[in-house]
């Protein structure tokens, strides 16, 4: 059994309440605000998980392994439909396997030549007030001496 404390004097019981009140009420961090520099002495560390690659690369891997999941289900209900059917040939698998393959580059390709359809987004930035006027010009010549009027 541990030995009881002994209670603190008035005056020391204030001095502990103040001090424990101030560690309270004391900043527990600091941010540096400093800029961080470019490079310095250290060699670059590779973190854990993917390896270093330009974004391009991790955008390309990122559809990989989504199109790799997906192919899962596909080439399961092939299989079940090929088994259902008693049609497990050679034949019938390549046909059953290139089908989605020639699906997804028909579809590829529908895509190129769409591009050039839809319209191109035009974006403006300003770095002041700006007034755009949106008025139409419409003119009526007619006869042999005109005098053109534009409202």
């Amino acid at each position: 059994m541990p030995e009881p404390i002994a209670p603190l004097s008035e005056e020391a019981a204030e001095k502990e309440a103040h001090r424990l009140i101030h560690d309270a009420y004391r900043p527990t961090a600091y941010r540096d605000l400093a800029p961080v520099p470019q490079y310095g002495t250290a060699p670059p560390v590779a973190q854990p998980g993917r390896p270093p690659m330009s974004q391009r690369a991790t955008d390309i891997s990122g559809v990989m392994l989504a199109a790799s999941v997906a192919s899962v289900p596909l080439g399961g209900m092939t299989c079940l439909v090929l088994y259902t059917l008693d049609q497990v040939n050679p034949i019938s698998l390549t046909i059953g396997a290139s089908a989605p393959v020639a699906l997804v580059l028909a579809i590829a390709a529908l895509l190129r030549r769409a591009k050039g359809v839809l319209p191109e987004e035009h974006h403006h930035n300003y770095s002041g007030p700006v007034y755009q006027d949106q008025r139409n010009v419409q003119n009526k010549n007619v006869g042999a001496w005109v005098k053109n009027t534009n409202q």
